[in-house]
């Protein structure tokens, strides 16, 4: 049994185990690492393991492709790293990272390069020096320990036997292959390694190459809270991907699809573009389609390596999840978990948005890019103009306008809050469309020439503060002022507006110079004693001080913190 049967054995004696029992243990699990470490079987195993491995890459089920691999002795885990090896001699080669991760230049001295697949087991003296050298010392244990834990790390695959099966919290490692008969009071902090909460992760895999289901089901009852019906077996999921596809079909019978599946590349591309704006036709459409994908997404990344699921019944899975990726781009401004994807589908995103135009308008609406190029400008409105499908060119001027809006908002928070609720207003009317006006082009075209006209009263609203002979945080004080006069119903002379704008903004800026002025509690009554000196002054009507020095603030503080 080796060094840590004996260990274990030496505990189960300590709590009260009789050695009958012990040694019927022994007999059983000797007997069962002579079934478990059959070279046969082993080969069997490592086909399997690579095929389902390269398979949830492949498909985006995994979130970093961290998994680990529970064996159940030192020797079969040491045959089994060898036979994986034989099947995929590249996971031996050092490397720092996958082909095409950029590391930073902190990265680059953290990640050292590494094989793919490692076995973290510790070793003795009287080991075979092939597995002892395999092992490698306690330091590399700890280096080990390190790159797995780094997202980056080219270091993937841990093949375990004891170690790393408790108290080791990767929460990005979302498959677990158990291959080994652990005991019930193990198992549940066994299958914890990949229950950890990580963004994008909505389930950890555990793959049972042994057929400990039902002794999972048994810890779960004594051990845990959690009720073995929380856990999903591959069957439950491929059930689900099966029902979903069937309820997608019925939703969609309308739309043919036939061009992405039997046309050519450019025809396939279109289809795509065509099917995204299919199912922004009504808005409860649009949402019931998105629902029901990112349920068939969840259960499709448990079972994807699953036989069960036809090649064309992939295919169709790979259809919706690029409409989906497409429509939730138009809303967001980003594709859902583009990593999450099967490549292709990916790659055909991405030549679908570029195709219809879509994705140079968000290219050029980018943060990074707007100092060379102005969202605001003819030749960008022209860009938009030049998309023919309604719907699609709603929701990229929506998105547009609210990026536009939050940008505003940084030098006008009083102004931007008006735009917002303009545009609240409109994307509340859009999302009322019915079916029976879902298909009629000049009513949504109507409502696309709504979004076009607040973007352009955006652009007029932003360049305002030139004809006024001010400057545009001096407009920012002067809609403050206007909007409490109009609040209150009261006349202000324009000319006078003008001037006392100037004059708050010189004040913020004198009280504001110190970085901590919004905290002061001495420079903010400065502030406000300044303030209500200087509206007196100037005659500006007797309105709640306090209203207006609040917006005032507020503004100030917002556009200091932003520029």
């Amino acid at each position: 049994m080796g060094i840590f049967g004996d260990v274990y054995y030496k505990k189960c004696a300590e709590d009260g185990t009789n050695q009958y029992q012990i040694e019927e243990s022994k007999q059983a699990n000797t007997n069962l690492d002579v079934i478990l470490g059959d070279p046969n079987r082993l080969k069997a195993v490592a086909k399997d393991f690579v095929e389902h491995y390269e398979t949830r890459v492949s498909e985006g089920a995994t979130i970093k492709g961290k998994a680990m691999f529970v064996s159940s002795s030192r020797p079969i885990a040491y045959n089994l790293y060898k036979e994986i090896i034989a099947l995929r001699p590249q996971w031996e080669e050092l490397r720092e990272c996958d082909e095409g991760v950029e590391l930073t230049e902190r990265e680059r001295q953290e990640i050292k390069p590494i094989a793919k697949i490692k076995m973290v087991m510790t070793r003795d003296k009287d080991d075979p020096k092939e597995l002892y050298d395999a092992i490698g010392t306690k330091e590399n244990r700890k280096e080990l320990d390190r790159q797995f834990k780094n997202a980056k790390s080219n270091f993937k695959i841990a093949i375990v036997v004891d170690m790393w099966m408790t108290g080791f919290d990767v929460p990005f490692l979302d498959t677990l292959y158990i291959d080994k008969a652990v005991k019930q009071h193990s198992l549940i902090q066994t299958i914890s390694r990949v229950n950890r909460v990580y963004e994008g992760k909505e389930y950890g895999l555990v793959v049972d190459y042994i057929g400990i289901k039902s002794s999972m089901n048994d810890a779960l009852k004594k051990y845990s809270s959690v009720g073995e019906n929380d856990f999903e077996d591959i069957d439950q999921a491929v059930a689900i991907v099966k029902d979903q596809l069937d309820l997608l079909a019925k939703l969609l019978i309308k739309f043919s699809s036939d061009d992405f599946f039997n046309g050519t590349p450019l025809k396939k591309l279109q289809c795509l573009n065509r099917a995204a704006e299919f199912v922004q036709l009504t808005n409860e459409l649009e949402q019931r389609f998105m629902g029901m994908v990112k349920k068939l997404r969840s259960a499709y990344k448990l079972c994807c390596s699953s036989q069960q699921i036809s090649e064309s019944e992939r295919d169709y899975i790979h259809f919706y999840f690029a409409v989906r990726a497409i429509v939730f781009k138009l809303n967001k401004g980003d594709a859902p978990d583009s990593s999450q994807m099967n490549e292709r589908v990916r790659e055909m995103i991405k030549e679908a948005l570029v195709s219809d135009g879509v994705e140079e308008i968000f290219k050029l609406g980018q943060d990074d890019q707007e100092a060379d190029i102005d969202i605001f400008s003819d030749e960008y409105m022209a860009k938009i103009d030049k998309i023919k499908l309604p719907n699609t060119k709603i929701k990229l001027l929506q998105n547009l306008l609210k990026k536009a809006i939050t940008k505003y908002k940084r030098v006008n928070k009083i102004k931007a809050i008006d735009f917002s609720k303009k545009l609240k207003a409109l994307v509340d009317r859009y999302n009322e469309r019915k079916e029976y006006i879902g298909f009629a082009n000049d009513v949504l075209d109507d409502i696309a020439q709504q979004f076009a006209d607040l973007f352009k009263e955006l652009q007029k609203e932003r360049d305002s503060f030139i004809e006024l002979g001010i400057n545009f945080e001096e407009k920012a004080f002067y809609d403050i002022l206007k909007s409490v006069a109009q609040k209150y119903e009261f006349a202000y002379p324009e000319d006078k507006l003008i001037k006392l704008a100037r004059e708050v903004k010189s004040i913020v800026d004198d009280k504001a110079k110190y970085t901590d002025w919004s905290q002061r509690d001495d420079i903010k009554a400065e502030l406000k004693v300044a303030l209500i000196l200087v509206l007196a002054e100037n005659d500006y009507p007797p309105v709640p001080k306090d209203e207006v020095f609040k917006e005032i603030f507020e503004q100030a503080e917002n556009f200091k913190k932003y520029n």
